[in-house]
């Protein structure tokens, strides 16, 4: 699985290699990853994608100074579409992010501006950028829709396999013949860096209209990725379109909040039928 692994486009990024970090302005310092190395894996036809969505990532750790030296801090919120050429590979993006550190701007405006265009080029992308001030970040807010959704992680299961395996979906279909219209979480998503081999904690929310879905074998198939070594945007694809493949659905969301690391999190968001995800953070963001 994840046959794309050993592609030269990977071997060149700064991922998994020592790396001294800038603390001058260096957009050279930004590193993409072609999406259509896991979406040939996938079968996925670049032009016909099954599915709509964006990339919502959060920075923590942003700061520069302003005209006369003073520190400012930022929150940033960083969205790409999901038809992008290219992701962002993560730790390019934090060294990216630190290179502002001791720069100088002559206002918030300025530095998301630079952020839009230098985010836009790597990804061939129309990036979207917003900078909150750290006291005041609705995006930010917790997100109090989550309590609708319907926690699979109680549902008492075996476990014996923990590298990925999408049968386990084909006993995913319930006995019910009737339509229903769920929505699921699991707080038991865990999958490893596809260079560095760390591993990657999420929640991910799944609301589908169609066919019941067996929650015991859904939540197996979700620990199936415990071991499982793929970017997030990847692996939420495969989530996607392993359900898409193995159980009746009419509509599918499938959203994955990521934990942070290095002050950034990454949360994907594919879908049917809805492009843009929610804002509002979990707990363990």
């Amino acid at each position: 699985m994840a046959n794309y692994q050993d592609a030269t486009e990977l071997s060149k990024l700064t991922l998994g290699k020592t790396t001294q970090y800038c603390s001058e302005y260096n957009a050279d310092l930004l590193q993409g990853v072609p999406r259509s190395l896991n979406r040939d894996d996938l079968a996925l036809n670049q032009v016909e994608l099954p599915f709509v969505g964006e990339d919502v990532w959060y920075g923590y750790e942003l700061s520069w100074l302003n005209e006369k030296g003073k520190p400012v801090v930022a929150v940033a919120e960083f969205r790409f579409p999901c038809t992008s050429k290219n992701i962002v590979e993560s730790k390019s993006f934090k060294l990216y992010l630190n290179s502002f550190n001791q720069t100088r701007f002559t206002n918030l405006k300025q530095v998301e501006q630079i952020l839009i265009e230098d985010l836009s080029k790597i990804t061939d992308s129309a990036a979207k950028v917003k900078l909150f001030g750290v006291d005041h970040c609705p995006a930010l807010d917790i997100n109090k829709s989550s309590g609708s959704y319907f926690c699979i992680d109680g549902e008492d299961i075996t476990v014996d396999n923990y590298e990925y395996d999408a049968k386990i979906l084909e006993q995913s279909q319930s006995e019910e013949n009737s339509d229903i219209d769920e929505y699921l979480v699991s707080h038991l998503l865990k999958s490893n860096c596809l260079i560095t081999n760390q591993p990657d904690w999420a929640s991910i929310y799944i609301h589908y209209r169609g066919k019941a879905i067996n929650h015991a074998a859904l939540l197996s198939y979700l620990v199936s990725f415990r071991q499982h070594n793929e970017f997030h945007e990847q692996c939420v694809e495969r989530i996607f379109c392993d359900l898409k493949a193995f159980c009746q659905l009419e509509e599918l969301t499938v959203f994955a909040r990521y934990t942070r690391r290095g002050g950034l999190d990454i949360n994907p968001f594919r879908s049917s039928h809805i492009e843009h995800a929610p804002n509002g953070r979990t707990l363990r963001q």
